[in-house]
């Protein structure tokens, strides 16, 4: 079986909306990165894609559709995904070991 596939926002991003001047990262993003980073042997274990803030995301769309390009998403090797930070974050506990964020 292959490995689950994590889409990341890349890290830092103009967002158009707000005149392209100021710079931005999403919060659920960075949460992500954090474990990735605090449990390297955890994440070795799962595919990383990052992508750009423009839509339409050609990894994502490719991957999930084009009506799923909320990010983070976790896609699983064996079919479905999650787009929601809080299933993101139990599907990473529960598919892959990572600890469980303290309510």
């Amino acid at each position: 079986m292959g490995k689950d596939t994590l889409f990341l926002l890349e890290t830092d991003w103009a967002d158009p909306a707000f005149g392209g001047e100021r710079r931005f990262y999403c919060k659920d993003c960075v949460t992500v990165e954090g474990l990735l980073a605090l449990f390297p042997k955890l994440a070795a274990n799962i595919e990383v894609v990052r992508a750009g803030w423009p839509r339409p995301r050609r990894q994502v769309v490719d991957r999930l559709g084009e009506a799923n390009q909320n990010l983070p998403a976790l896609a699983f090797a064996e079919g479905g995904f999650v787009n929601e930070i809080e299933a993101l974050l139990q599907a990473l506990n529960t598919r892959h070991g990572f600890p469980e964020r303290h309510p």
